[in-house]
């Protein structure tokens, strides 16, 4: 019974070696072959696809972030030159309006630069706006 069994054995493994070596040639076969290289090449063609839709739509934000960042200033701005010709007219008759001093405003100085384009979490866009806003500021 012993020696049947080793035989039984030993067959099994011969035909799981047979197995393995055939597989082995097989997926020898598949990757030097044009089938993995046209998988691979789909893969990488996806990947770019993929790269190119980001830096489109970064490009998108970009110009979105700093179209809406220009209409905040303009705003701002006018806000704050409507105040100051007030001021100029009516002088201590018109009251402080607390909420003109807001995080936009502060550290805004007489140069220009300031806190603005850290409350926008970038750089302004345009610089003169932002010098602009930034004397009618000062009046206030």
């Amino acid at each position: 019974m012993a020696l049947r069994q080793s035989l039984i054995e030993l067959s099994n493994s011969r035909f799981v070696q047979q197995g393995q070596e055939t597989k082995m040639e097989q997926v020898y076969q598949y990757l030097t072959g044009m089938k993995f290289r046209q998988r691979v090449e789909a893969v990488i063609e996806k990947f770019n696809d993929m790269r190119e839709d980001l830096d489109r739509e970064r490009k998108f934000m970009g110009k979105q972030w700093s179209k809406r960042e220009a209409q905040i200033l303009a705003a701002v701005g006018s806000t704050v030159g409507m105040v100051g010709d007030l001021k100029g007219i009516a002088g201590k008759a018109v009251p402080e309006i607390p909420s003109l001093d807001m995080p936009l405003l502060r550290g805004v100085n007489r140069s220009g630069s300031g806190s603005i384009g850290r409350v926008l979490g970038a750089r302004p866009a345009y610089p003169e706006l932002t010098q602009k806003v930034g004397e009618l500021a000062s009046f206030i």
